[in-house]
């Protein structure tokens, strides 16, 4: 992501809508998984919330570092590896964004080496078109390349923003000004005062 790079902020009630829309697509399509494993740590308010419609009691989690705030590592990385049994069981893999595509691909070859899956399912609430990976469900296509901020990581994403600033901000309608003018961002006022007086 460069300096100027367009972010786009979404808010819980969209967050949400999206994941309604990845269960109702996953429970038209016929597919009922028996477990889903969250790519973390993206995944894991999403897969939550399909679990909740389809009532799906098995969770797991895999963490993949790739992204540190808005700043990517070279290689995406297993960390925490799977936990569950999934031979022979209907899989969904969940994170979500599918941004370079690299976090699926770990993903997919870690659980591969892991067992057999009956199938093997894989979703993302938005799926950028500049990625090496497609999802099998995915609720919101992005054509044109952005940076996206969910609302479980608005915090770290612009404490990144800010530590990426050449000279740090001296009040919150500075860093309110360079977000909208470098990002067309526009933050929640107590959003910026949080991430001003935990950062500065």
């Amino acid at each position: 992501m460069t300096k100027s790079s367009r972010c786009e902020l979404i808010t819980w009630e969209h967050s949400y809508a999206l994941a309604r829309k990845l269960s109702l697509a996953l429970y038209n399509a016929s597919f009922q998984p028996e477990i889903i494993v969250a790519i973390s740590r993206g995944g894991c308010i999403p897969a939550r919330v399909i679990c909740d419609y389809l009532d799906v009691f098995d969770l797991d989690v895999i963490k993949i570092e790739h992204y540190h705030g808005v700043h990517k590592e070279k290689t995406a990385i297993l960390r925490y590896p799977l936990s569950a049994d999934i031979t022979g069981k209907r899989v969904l893999l969940i994170d979500d964004v599918s941004d370079t595509g690299d976090s699926f691909d770990v993903a997919i070859q870690h659980l591969l080496e892991n067992g057999e899956p009956g199938d093997l399912k894989t979703a993302a609430l938005h799926h950028k078109t500049v990625s090496s990976y497609i999802p099998d469900y995915y609720a919101e296509i992005v054509h044109e390349w952005r940076w996206i901020i969910y609302p479980w990581a608005i915090m770290e994403d612009l404490r990144s923003l800010l530590e990426s600033m050449e000279a740090p901000p001296a009040t919150i309608e500075d860093f309110a000004r360079h977000l909208k003018q470098e990002h067309q961002l526009e933050v929640p006022w107590q959003t910026l005062e949080d991430v001003f007086a935990l950062s500065i």
